[in-house]
C-alpha cells in the first residue's frame, strides 16, 4: 500500500469530519450522515486509486452513494478494497453525545470481509491481553485473565460496554466482578481500538455490535498487536438470510486476521466529536482544526494529525498540514 495514499484518505475523513460536524445537536442523524457520504465520495473521486466498497452505506438499492460494490476513485492503479463508515455514531452527532468519527480502511481486492449489515458478538483487547481472551468465557473469566495479562488489579480493570438494553446481563456481571465500566451510546470501532492504546482509559470491549464496525475495527486492531474476536449475532430472521446469503458462518469465531487477512492494510479516521480515540473538530472562527490518525499494517506506524485549515472569506478551504508521528 503506498504510504501517500494512506495519507490522501485523510483528506477525505476530514472533509467528512467537518462536514458532519456542522450538524451537531441539530437532531439530524439523516441530513449529519448525509454529508458526510457526499464529501467522502466527493474526495474519493479525486484520487488515482481503483477502490471498491465492501462496507459501506447498504446495498445499491438501499444507498445512492458509497453503495456496496459501487467503485471510487479515478480508476488507475490496482483495485482495492474499501471499507467505509462517513460518519460513525450518528445519533451521537445528532444529539452532541460523545465519540463520532469518520473512519476509512482499504487493502487489496479480496482482504476486507464483505460482511452483511447485521450485528456481532465481540470481545477485544490489546497487545498484552491478546492471547487471554475468548469469545465463549464468561466476563469474570475474562476480566480476571486481562488483570493478570496486565499487572492490574481487578478493580482497576475498565470495561468498555455500548449502553444497550440488550447488555444488562454484562453489566451486571462486570459490576459483580468488581471492574469499572465505561458505556457509551454508539458505535464502538474507537473503542475496540483504544483497548491497544495505553493511557486510552479503556482494557477491554465486551458486548454485541454492528459487524460493520468489527470489520472496520480489525485492520488497526491488528495492525497494534492486538486482537479482536467476533460471530454474527443475527437478531431476527431477516438477518439469519443476510448471513446466510452471503455464505457466512453463525457458529464460527471470526478474530482480527478473519475479518481482515495479511499486513497490507491501512486505518484512517478522523473525530467529529471527541472519543477515546481521536478529538472532534473544532471552529475556531477562520480556521477548522481536525484531529486524524492513520496506521498502516506493513509498518506498523502510527501518525496523529492534527490540521489547521484556514478558510478564505468565501469560506472554502485552504488546509495546512502539522504531522505529529508516534
Amino acid at each position: 500500500m503506498d504510504r501517500n495514499l494512506a495519507l490522501e484518505f485523510v483528506r477525505v475523513t476530514e472533509a467528512a469530519a467537518i462536514a458532519a460536524a456542522r450538524w451537531i445537536g441539530r437532531g439530524e442523524k439523516k441530513k449529519a450522515d448525509g454529508v458526510a457520504v457526499d464529501e467522502m465520495r466527493d474526495r474519493f473521486n479525486q484520487i488515482d486509486f481503483a477502490g471498491r466498497i465492501v462496507i459501506g452505506e447498504g446495498r445499491k438499492d438501499e444507498a445512492p452513494e458509497l453503495y456496496v460494490g459501487e467503485r471510487v476513485g479515478r480508476g488507475r492503479g490496482p483495485m482495492m478494497d474499501i471499507a467505509v463508515d462517513p460518519l460513525e455514531c450518528t445519533a451521537s452527532v445528532a444529539f452532541g453525545r460523545q465519540n463520532a468519527m469518520s473512519v476509512i480502511c482499504s487493502g487489496p481486492k479480496g482482504v476486507l470481509l464483505s460482511a452483511p449489515d447485521t450485528y456481532m458478538e465481540k470481545i477485544s483487547a490489546g497487545p498484552k491481553a491478546a492471547k487471554v481472551i475468548h469469545l465463549d468465557a464468561s466476563v469474570k473469566t475474562n476480566i480476571e485473565k486481562v488483570a493478570k495479562a496486565l499487572g492490574k488489579k481487578k478493580g482497576e480493570i475498565i470495561v468498555a460496554v455500548l449502553d444497550k438494553p440488550r447488555h444488562e446481563e454484562i453489566i451486571k456481571n462486570i459490576r459483580e466482578v468488581g471492574a469499572r465500566i465505561k458505556l457509551f451510546s454508539d458505535g464502538d470501532i474507537s473503542a475496540a481500538i483504544a483497548t491497544c492504546l495505553p493511557g486510552s482509559g479503556i482494557d477491554l470491549l465486551v458486548g454485541t455490535g454492528g459487524s460493520a464496525e468489527a470489520v472496520l475495527s480489525a485492520p488497526a486492531v491488528k495492525a497494534l498487536g492486538g486482537e479482536i474476536y467476533c460471530r454474527f449475532a443475527p437478531p431476527d430472521e431477516k438477518h439469519r438470510q443476510l448471513v446466510k446469503k452471503a455464505n457466512l458462518n453463525t457458529r464460527k469465531v471470526y478474530s482480527a486476521n478473519d475479518l481482515a487477512k495479511g499486513k497490507t492494510l491501512t486505518f484512517t479516521a478522523t473525530g467529529v466529536i471527541d472519543g477515546p480515540l481521536l478529538k472532534g473538530v473544532r471552529f475556531l472562527g477562520n480556521k477548522i482544526i481536525t484531529h486524524s490518525i492513520v496506521i498502516r499494517g506493513e509498518s506498523g506506524t502510527i501518525r496523529y494529525i492534527e490540521t489547521h485549515h484556514h478558510l478564505s472569506n468565501k469560506g472554502s478551504g485552504c488546509p495546512l498540514y502539522y504531522h505529529m508521528i508516534i
